[in-house]
């Protein structure tokens, strides 16, 4: 390796030489070479505030942290005190909006501090120049400014029903219909008598479903499937539920377990784990989580995941032909 000793000595004279913002001060030691003996050399560099290290960057950093203590400022003057910690968890919010739209939301925090919107939908909102698409945008900051005056869990405003993927895969049990989406409490109101449900994790499997005599194939929509299980027509027979083979989907079986009495896992085996190694991935966020309605068998499967190092088999990647077999023995 090539040694500089000239650049190395201007660099060290730089850095002793320079002169640094209120706040920052240079970090030096002594050091010894043969070569050119001992030395005093800069080993780092310290800020006594957020605001000093900022100026110490400088340019677009420094401009930022700038504009967000001015921000800030406004919110507690606007708001009160609590806005200055709404402010700094949503500070890259803050500091993204235009002059006009900071000032805007502020005008809409304040009004919402001081007036009940409860049971409103976003298009209901009284508030000129608040639609829907700039309160969706700006809801979260929003939220937790007023928030902060108000002490409350939340505003109140009322979102859409989240909507369920209902698949009749017997044409006996159609109802005029054997595709939709509803509402839970919708779905609720249905008379349906299938012999088994099916409640699957993925969307494009249940609609790749073929018929299946007797079944009602449900999109069960992650940790969600609890209100599905709860659905009286469902309660009335037998659950079949395949989801991600992975820790993940294990805990949704063990939920969804605590609100039905009579489920079955399908697919989720040690067999079909074994059978495709090659289409294992890597589990990005795996749970350790004690999950006490797991038969043993799934017990097993579920600490293999985390033995081969928290793998996961999706789904979606298990071969249609080799699945809707399975499916179809299962639910005879």
């Amino acid at each position: 390796m090539r040694v500089d000793e000239r650049a190395a000595e201007r660099w060290t004279r730089d850095w002793l030489g320079s002169s640094l913002p209120e706040g920052v001060q240079l970090g030096t030691s002594v050091r010894t070479w043969r070569s050119i003996g001992r030395q005093t050399v800069p080993i780092k560099v310290e800020a006594r505030t957020p605001g000093a290290l900022s100026d110490f960057v400088g340019g677009s950093v420094a401009r930022e942290y700038r504009l967000l203590q001015r921000r800030v400022a406004e919110a507690v003057e606007r708001l009160g005190e609590g806005a200055r910690a709404a402010s700094r968890r949503h500070s890259s919010a803050v500091t993204s909006l235009s002059e006009q739209r900071w000032a805007q939301t502020l005008q809409v925090a304040a009004w919402l501090a001081g007036h009940s919107v409860v049971g409103l939908r976003p298009r209901s909102l009284p508030i000129r120049g608040v639609d829907s698409k700039w309160f969706a945008a700006h809801r979260a900051l929003v939220t937790s400014f007023v928030t902060s005056v108000t002490g409350e869990d939340g505003i109140g405003v009322v979102d859409s029903d989240p909507l369920v993927r209902v698949r009749i895969l017997d044409p006996s049990l159609a109802l005029g219909v054997a595709d939709f989406a509803a509402p839970i409490a919708q779905l609720e109101l249905l008379e349906l008598r299938p012999t088994i449900t099916l409640i699957l994790e993925n969307r494009e499997t249940l609609l790749a479903m073929p018929s299946m005599p007797g079944v009602v194939a449900v999109h069960g929509g992650g940790f969600a499937v609890s209100a599905v299980a709860d659905l009286g027509w469902v309660q009335a027979s037998p659950v079949l539920y395949w989801g991600d083979l992975d820790s993940a989907g294990f805990a949704i079986l063990n939920r969804l377990r605590a609100h039905h009495a009579d489920v079955t896992s399908v697919l989720m085996d040690a067999e079909t784990l074994g059978a495709h190694r090659d289409l294992w991935v890597s589990d990005p966020k795996p749970t350790r989580a004690l999950l006490g309605n797991l038969t043993e068998a799934e017990r097993r499967v579920y600490d293999a995941l985390r033995a081969q190092g928290d793998v996961r088999l999706e789904q979606e990647r298990i071969p249609l032909r080799y699945a809707i077999d399975v499916l179809t023995h299962r639910s005879r």
